[in-house]
């Protein structure tokens, strides 16, 4: 008796269910479109169309990035709508920082086995993160990777692209020792550090996810956790808009701390000094610390401990950046200074 004959799907690869995919998340995906997109998905590439009398001398700026194991208590809880917040956050929130702003995204999901439903969730979460940021999202890609992942694995990265006028770029050079550092809060975890986090709730202390995140709260674990990132970009770009030549360098706290990223921006002559008694410090931070038990240090060099973004800015600027923050609703905040020294961080 012969065998039936071999197809993709049989493989484990369904082009019906990519399909099906595809026209699920076209309607979504239309909806971050903002001036400058060329046509819409389904094309071998995205076309943006830069408007090049907008700048004397316009440079392109591009990140890349992704998750990280918060898609692990994505999977755990089923509750996919939020990580592609958090990958629109990572990747343009670190586009802010050289003062550019975003233009568009793509995204790549990678599965063991494509299921609709599920990917139309997760491309949910990134139009939305893309509608918080104002960027389009021009394209992506969706591959299946049946006999390389496990069943109901998947990861999800993504790509941006922005621009900024040549002479107002943010860099290291612009940074004085009598600069000021203001500090945006974030509410939770963002999208790093949580193979530390996941370590110590869940493998070592073996809290449930649908338990009180610790006593006495009315969030579960699982929320706080998939909190979604803030995303700063659109108040960031109002700021360098609205205060000129006010904001000198911008650093995003992600994997690293605050120390391991405010240290990024810095030139060779001047340190920054962070006062970390003036963030209001999740209540999650202080229990991954508490049970682990994890060190301080570890804890600063590992998490934002609540403080999402750094703005390095002129002395004589700072009520009018807070001000504009405010406006834009962030509960912005002065949060340490700058001084002569040798390019190091200091967090106090």
């Amino acid at each position: 008796m012969s065998q039936p004959p071999v197809t993709y799907a049989s493989a484990g690869v369904d082009i019906e269910a990519g399909d099906e995919a595809v026209r699920r998340i076209t309607d979504v995906v239309a909806s971050t479109f903002r001036p400058g997109v060329l046509g819409g998905i389904g094309g071998f590439g995205g076309m943006f169309e830069l408007d090049v009398a907008k700048y004397r001398h316009p440079i392109l700026v591009a990140a890349t990035d992704g998750v990280g194991t918060k898609l692990a208590v994505a999977k755990a809880t089923g509750r996919l709508t939020t990580v592609g917040i958090d990958l629109v956050a990572m990747c343009v929130d670190d586009l802010v920082c050289c003062g550019a702003e975003p233009l568009f995204l793509l995204d790549y999901v990678a599965v063991a086995v494509l299921n609709p439903d599920e990917l139309e969730q997760l491309v949910i979460g990134v139009a939305e993160g893309c509608r918080q940021a104002g960027v389009a999202l021009l394209g992506g890609e969706t591959a299946e990777h049946a006999d390389t992942m496990s069943p109901g694995d998947f990861d999800l990265a993504g790509f941006a692209v922005g621009v900024v006028e040549k002479d107002r770029r943010l860099s290291a050079a612009l940074i004085t020792a009598t600069d000021v550092l203001i500090g945006l809060p974030s509410p939770g975890l963002r999208s790093n550090g949580y193979t530390l986090a996941r370590h110590v709730l869940l493998d070592q202390a073996k809290l449930p996810l649908d338990g009180p995140a610790w006593e006495g709260s009315s969030t579960t674990l699982a929320d706080e956790l998939l909190r979604p990132s803030v995303i700063y970009t659109k108040a960031i770009v109002e700021t360098l808009e609205a205060n000129p030549g006010a904001v000198h360098g911008v650093a995003h706290i992600t994997g690293g701390g605050i120390a391991g990223n405010l240290v990024r921006v810095l030139p060779s002559d001047v340190d920054a000094v962070v006062d970390l008694s003036a963030i209001d410090r999740p209540r999650i931070f202080d229990e991954i610390q508490r049970l682990g038990p994890v060190a301080p240090e570890e804890m600063a060099r590992v998490f934002n401990l609540g403080l999402g973004m750094v703005l390095v800015v002129d002395a004589t600027t700072v009520d009018a950046v807070l001000s504009t923050l405010s406006s834009a609703g962030h509960a912005a905040r002065v949060v340490g200074h700058c001084e002569r020294g040798t390019g190091a961080v200091e967090v106090q």
